[in-house]
């Protein structure tokens, strides 16, 4: 058989999905395995067994990350790498990250069973705590392998309960002695459901995703005065939560004012004293906002600091903004992104281009080799959520454009 005569096993692909969800099953269908629980260990086993049986060397670093190796004809080259995570959210669902692992999974298997080599090895990489649900920061061990924090930093977090990572990786057997990031790579996929309705509104199966949006996260505090909700006139008060309306307002606006890849989210909000008859004296909000473009975040950066002026002088309240987290815009690698491409075409796959508006280790890993994404649609765009779906002819698909494109790069002239 010829490589380009390739195709991964749908069914088994499927059927390691569905014997990987059986792992932290939940009643309503989806998954709760938290990042280095006795169940990430269950589930670790379960696949670094299959990795095994697949013919691949595996590796543990200090972090915990797990990496599996295929040789190739010539192994002093950099290897093509494919990886993503199997730590879920505490309602998640059997696809997010799990696709990427099995997918990548998929491929070496299938090499195996045609006894076929590519010139650069191949690496299946199984990253720690990408979700964050336990442990912050999230895209740990992908973060610690790109340098973005460090390895005592990551081993230090600690859990609600003040359990740390590190004691935690020694329980489940994974804390792991080769040094994290020391390994090169050549180049890194990643293959993901979307998360997200485009794919499926546009109805293509395959999206070729050439980078991730931007964000600025914040914590903004208003601040104005408790007083009685009935004896105080509407003129003299300063409601806190009344300005805070305005801002909320204001975050919308502003992503709505740079389609198409504008989002501007306010995901928390808390008011104090929290009384019936009490008018808001305090009042705290997250913000969040994004898009593809550095230039363009900077400027909805910077009217929504003017926005937040406005409101406190327009409603006599202080405001405080304080930026808590911030992603550049990541583009990714126009050659790897173009094998994509070219992968759904052979294989007659509709394709379109298409932008992450999720953080995912190939954020992280973009600093470390060329990146690139294959998205494929989930049902409603639902994630992160136990009822999530995706059909199994589309995850297939994905499976199959990821095969075409890491031989394409993995034999590649030097």
């Amino acid at each position: 058989m010829t490589e380009q005569a390739l195709s991964i096993n749908g069914k088994r692909l499927w059927t390691s999905l569905m014997d990987l969800a059986k792992v932290g099953a939940t009643p309503k269908g989806g998954n709760c395995r938290l990042a280095l629980t006795a169940l990430d260990g269950e589930g670790r086993d379960l696949v670094v067994g299959w990795m095994k049986d697949a013919g691949l060397s595996i590796e543990v670093d200090q972090i915990g990350n797990i990496f599996g190796r295929r040789p190739g004809r010539d192994n002093t080259r950099a290897p093509v790498m494919v990886g993503s995570h199997i730590d879920t959210q505490p309602t998640g669902g059997k696809f997010d990250g799990c696709f990427g692992v099995l997918a990548g999974l998929e491929v070496m298997r299938t090499l195996q069973d045609h006894q076929l080599e590519t010139d650069a090895p191949l690496e299946l990489a199984i990253w720690t705590n990408e979700e964050g649900s336990r442990f912050i920061p999230v895209m740990m061990g992908s973060g610690v392998f790109a340098k973005k924090f460090s390895l005592e930093t990551a081993l230090n977090a600690r859990d609600a309960k003040g359990i740390a990572v590190r004691d935690e990786l020694k329980a489940i057997g994974y804390a792991g002695s080769a040094e994290v990031g020391a390994r090169p790579v050549g180049a890194y996929f990643e293959a993901h459901i979307e998360q997200g309705p485009i794919l499926e509104h546009e109805d293509h199966i395959i999206g070729a995703v050439t980078g991730s949006l931007g964000l600025r996260w914040y914590d903004v505090n208003v601040t104005g005065m408790e007083m009685h909700a009935g004896p105080t006139p509407m003129a003299t008060r300063k409601d806190a939560l009344y300005a805070t309306s305005f801002l909320i307002q204001a975050v919308v606006d502003i992503a709505r004012q740079n389609q198409p890849y504008g989002r501007g989210t306010v995901g928390e909000i808390q008011v104090h004293p929290g009384s019936r008859n009490v008018i808001p004296g305090g009042a705290r909000i997250t913000v969040d906002l994004r898009h593809k473009d550095a230039d363009t975040l900077a400027e909805m950066d910077k009217t929504w600091r003017a926005a937040c002026d406005e409101v406190a002088r327009q409603h006599n309240v202080t405001i405080e903004v304080e930026q808590v987290g911030q992603f550049e815009p990541t583009p990714f690698d126009p050659s790897l992104v173009e094998k994509i491409r070219l992968g759904a075409a052979h294989r007659g796959l509709s394709v379109m281009d298409i932008v992450t508006g999720a953080g995912h280790d190939a954020v992280y890993m973009a600093a470390v080799a060329p990146t690139a994404m294959i998205f494929v649609p989930c049902k409603d765009g639902i994630s992160h959520n136990e009822i999530e779906d995706a059909k199994p002819e589309h995850l297939e698909a994905g499976a199959n454009v990821l095969l075409d494109a890491m031989i394409a790069r993995a034999n590649e002239t030097r």
